[in-house]
């Protein structure tokens, strides 16, 4: 558990599901709840946040961030400019301000903020929900290393950080932010095939989850290169190099550059069409 995130007032604007799973992490990571307002639309929301977590909150985005040394806007990308505007000359002067709004650049910030107001850029992906993300922390020009840092500390609990330029971005959406569908669809593909083999869909299911969960903890946890682990379990002319050489001959590397590019490129559209 973090203590660099302790004794720190932090405002939520807009709680939708990224902007939750960013406070129960910072809750798990040493955040009193007393020190967090979230704010909503609907009273009903409202509470169950505060039944939740035991969080303060407010449907009044202005007052929310009176104080506060941190302040999380975690509303739909159409709605930032307007919220902006609102609490801009609430703000604390060095206060954090934290995107987790889907493409919108560091400059739409800056342009409708006090000048000098630190903005840090983040892009968490879904398993941030259960502890298990990758979020990308780009800082603003005006951010010092201590703004970052706190905003790290902010998201430990949420899984890992990892810093990048904004000119990465979309590349990070590409890979990390998509990617978990890439996962759910590989499980999917490898759970039918099961099925097809003559397993219970039930059983199938699990052992597809599992394989995937456990390799990815190899991975993660001995620190080898993919492909040396493959190996390991390829035996010469055994079944799994020839499985492999299906995978091959269907392009399923290919398939897996093509999607990528196909992401990052509508990426890059979203964002222009947002302005």
């Amino acid at each position: 558990m973090s203590t660099q995130i302790a004794g720190t007032k932090v405002a939520f604007l807009g709680t939708g599901n990224m902007a939750e799973a960013v406070l129960a992490g910072a809750l798990a990571s040493g955040l009193a709840p007393s020190d967090v307002v979230a704010t909503v639309r609907r009273a009903e929301r409202g509470e169950a946040l505060a039944d939740r977590y035991g969080v303060g909150t407010t449907t009044d985005n202005a007052a929310a961030v009176a104080g506060a040394r941190i302040v999380v806007v975690g509303v739909k990308p159409k709605d930032v400019v307007a919220l902006l505007d609102l609490v801009g000359p609430a703000l604390e002067p060095g206060a954090v301000v934290v995107s987790v709004a889907a493409g919108l650049p560091l400059s739409l910030y800056a342009a409708h903020l006090p000048d000098g107001q630190p903005v840090v850029r983040t892009m968490p992906n879904t398993p941030a929900q259960v502890g298990a993300g990758i979020t990308a922390v780009v800082a603003g020009p005006t951010a010092s290393d201590d703004d970052v840092a706190l905003v790290e500390a902010l998201l430990a609990g949420t899984g890992e950080t990892v810093r990048i330029t904004e000119k990465d971005i979309d590349a990070f959406g590409a890979l990390a932010g998509s990617g978990p569908a890439y996962v759910f669809y590989v499980v999917d593909a490898m759970a039918e095939a099961g099925v097809l083999l003559g397993l219970t869909r039930d059983v199938a299911r699990r052992l597809a989850v599992q394989t995937v969960l456990g390799s990815g903890k190899l991975l993660a946890e001995t620190g080898e290169h993919p492909v040396v682990l493959r190996e390991k379990v390829s035996s010469p002319g055994g079944t799994t190099i020839r499985a492999l050489q299906k995978l091959d001959e269907g392009g399923v590397r290919a398939a897996f550059l093509a999607a990528l590019e196909a992401a990052q490129a509508r990426s890059k559209e979203l964002a222009a069409e947002l302005g």
